[in-house]
């Protein structure tokens, strides 16, 4: 059933360079295509970045009341090479070894950061009869072209009947510099052309028998593959990271037009990438860090360790489209604020009610629809909530009132916004909140020295965890505490 509030949705489509009012091509229904992760190592701290981005918008669209296919593969074909000479079997390098163990590592990080999964992860090694088909069709349309048991797409003659560069701006002479490089530049007719199908060397472990010889797929021609199958010839919404927008997703539209005749997507999205400490993140210069080495705090870059809660609520504070900067200080502030939301909600069941009807509710209920209706804005809609948070906090102070349907409503709002759209949770909610638990600590001993008449350590605590950002509010009921 769809959620009137939420549709109008406005998407920044990459294609036309501009937002545009977000119309599927079934009514009711999304098809959505991730660029997924390569698995022959760890996942990195930017790839999740994108992968929680597009968790947030299938997450809204979900919300919205659309039934939502949402495709991400994961990318098991690969250059990976070794020498086999005299090697028993179980000695030698099993590339299917390295994907199942990069793999259920991703699936693990996505699962602390409370991604969902995507309805069909389909992989690159269980689609190649899919790639080879394609390449067939190319090269019998006269786009594509055989050189010795590799086959290249021809991009000029492409050019001749449709746009190559539409989706990154770029034109064809400027191109020429840029082409990404290859072995077998020399087969080439032209350094623009990308392979479909490359031939594959005597150390190439992976490799599949084709109508070319034994070889395996191109980069580009996997999502090309998995994302026309499931999703048809032309579907809603593909996403992926900024880095992907050329060559890859260019070559996607490249090889969908070829085969189709027509474009392959109608709205192109891409995620921004994320800098550390101000610097590109770099393996080479060392300035990177591991999830899981943010949530154990097992580095020598951020002060603490982050909960993965953190770190997401962190991430929902900038604009997907925008670069965001990892550093301590940023991720101490969002610690801050994310405990001030969830302390806000967990308020709202305490908050006494009156007959009193007020439109603060309904605008604020209203501005969160607005923010994510206008390209999926999560920082507008983290500023809308801590607004929210403010009012609950002036009724829970008796400085304003709300009915017992505005708070039904509000609660509602608030809890579908926070966990169900933004994909949060609290912390360790089962009762084992650290937080909460050493703030019970503090105040019981606070109690005491109030109730043997000592001042000075009663005050001496309300002032240091003021300084560490946590106010301490007494009242005839006792004493309670929020983060700043």
């Amino acid at each position: 059933m769809y959620n009137i509030m939420a549709q109008q949705i406005q998407i920044y489509n990459t294609l036309k360079g501009e937002k545009e009012t977000f119309k599927p091509i079934a009514d009711g229904q999304v098809g959505m295509y991730v660029c997924g992760p390569t698995v022959y190592s760890d996942v990195h701290l930017g790839n999740c970045r994108t992968f929680i981005s597009f968790d947030m918008i299938y997450r809204y669209l979900l919300h919205a009341g659309y039934k939502v296919r949402y495709v991400r593969n994961i990318t098991d074909a690969g250059h990976l090479e070794a020498s086999l000479a005299g090697k028993k079997k179980l000695d030698q390098l099993e590339p299917m070894e390295i994907v199942q163990k990069y793999t259920v590592g991703f699936h693990q990080v996505m699962e602390q950061f409370k991604n969902l999964p995507p309805t069909i992860e389909p992989t690159a090694t269980g689609h190649i009869i899919e790639q080879i088909e394609i390449t067939k069709d190319i090269l019998q349309k006269g786009l594509a072209y055989e050189s010795n048991g590799s086959v290249y797409f021809d991009v000029e003659k492409y050019n001749e009947t449709y746009p190559y560069g539409e989706l990154s701006g770029r034109k064809i002479e400027e191109l020429l510099s840029g082409t990404r490089d290859l072995d077998g530049q020399d087969e080439k007719r032209s350094p623009l052309d990308f392979a479909l199908w490359k031939k594959a060397s005597p150390t190439h472990i992976m490799r599949w028998p084709s109508p070319w010889g034994d070889g395996f797929p191109g980069w580009h021609l996997e999502c090309t593959a998995m994302s026309t199958k499931y999703l048809g010839e032309t579907f809603d919404i593909h996403g992926g990271g900024m880095d992907l927008k050329f060559p890859h997703h260019e070559c996607e539209v490249a090889q969908g037009t070829a085969t189709n005749g027509k474009s392959p997507v109608n709205y192109w999205m891409h995620a921004n990438m994320l800098t550390l400490n101000g610097q590109k993140m770099s393996k080479s210069t060392g300035n990177t860090i591991e999830p899981e080495e943010l949530f154990s705090g097992e580095n020598d870059i951020m002060n603490k360790a982050y909960h993965p809660m953190v770190v997401r609520f962190f991430m929902m504070q900038a604009h997907y489209r925008s670069i965001l900067d990892f550093s301590s200080d940023a991720l101490g502030a969002a610690e801050k604020g994310f405990h001030k939301l969830m302390n806000a909600i967990k308020d709202l069941d305490q908050l006494s009610t009156s007959e009193t009807s007020s439109e603060d509710v309904d605008k604020l209920i209203a501005s969160f629809y607005a923010a994510m209706n206008d390209d999926f804005n999560t920082p507008i809609l983290v500023a809308n909530l801590f607004e929210a948070a403010t009012y609950i906090n002036k009724v829970k102070d008796k400085k304003s009132e709300i009915s017992k349907a505005d708070l039904k409503k509000l609660s509602a709002a608030m809890q579908a916004f926070t966990f169900e759209v933004m994909g949060l949770d609290m912390i360790d909610s089962g009762g084992g909140n650290q937080l909460d638990a050493a703030m019970d600590i503090v105040l019981e001993l606070r109690k005491n020295a109030r109730e043997q008449k000592d001042w000075g350590t009663s005050d001496l605590i309300r002032d240091k965890l003021k300084e560490a950002g946590i106010t301490v509010k007494d009242s005839a009921e006792g004493s309670s505490w929020t983060v700043n």
